[in-house]
């Protein structure tokens, strides 16, 4: 499946805030964003005023990048919303953090959401004890998820042990067992990024 391959700092500096794309490298010193805020480019340090609609679309673009999605399935995903009970915005909200790759990341089993995705297609994780490595499953409350046994000699699993993780009260995480259960559904207060989820609906309700 096509997916940019591009550097991730150059998708910050495009939507003028920091993504958390590339895990603590985002949190230090050594971040783009610090260095050079600008947009990438020829014409980056020139930014005109925005439109509604240009507002719309750069909004929906940055949470697109937020979550690693390509924009069939970020559309699927907001077509899905629409059909569920409730308000839009929140379903649409819901259902991205209870992707999978989103799940392992919450968990603190992965630096960033692209890691998370590359652990979870490289299949070190099961869901309640079957193997799974679909990045885009949507779990449940209840679920359990597991790093697999003949992953748990791997220095990446057995440094997680040594670190500590505040996961979000949708999620229990146990990171010297490896493993995490997903204990409620998120609320929209439980989703701190800077998303303004109305003007997604807004530009895909045209």
């Amino acid at each position: 499946m096509a997916r940019y391959t591009g550097p991730s700092c150059r998708l910050c500096r495009r939507e003028g805030e920091k993504l958390f794309l590339k895990g603590d490298r985002c949190y230090s010193d050594k971040c783009a964003m610090n260095r050079k805020a600008s947009a990438p480019g020829q014409h980056g340090t020139r930014r005109g005023k925005l439109s509604n609609y240009g507002m719309q679309l750069r909004e929906k673009q940055k949470v697109k990048r937020y979550y690693g999605l390509l924009e069939s399935q970020f559309r699927g995903i907001f077509d899905q919303s629409v059909k569920m009970e409730g308000i839009t915005g929140e379903n649409f909200l819901r259902l991205l953090e209870l992707r999978f790759d989103n799940v392992v990341f919450r968990m603190g089993m992965g630096s960033s959401r692209k890691e998370a995705r590359q652990l979870v297609t490289h299949g070190h994780f099961t869901i309640n004890g079957k193997k799974a490595d679909i990045p885009s499953m949507t779990l449940k409350v209840g679920d359990v998820v597991q790093v697999k046994e003949k992953s748990r000699s791997s220095e990446k699993f057995k440094s997680l042990a040594e670190k500590s993780v505040t996961a979000p009260h949708w999620v229990e995480a146990d990171l010297e067992k490896l493993e995490g259960k997903i204990v409620a559904l998120p609320a929209r207060e439980d989703i701190e990024l800077p998303i303004e989820e109305h003007m997604i609906i807004e530009l895909y309700s045209r």
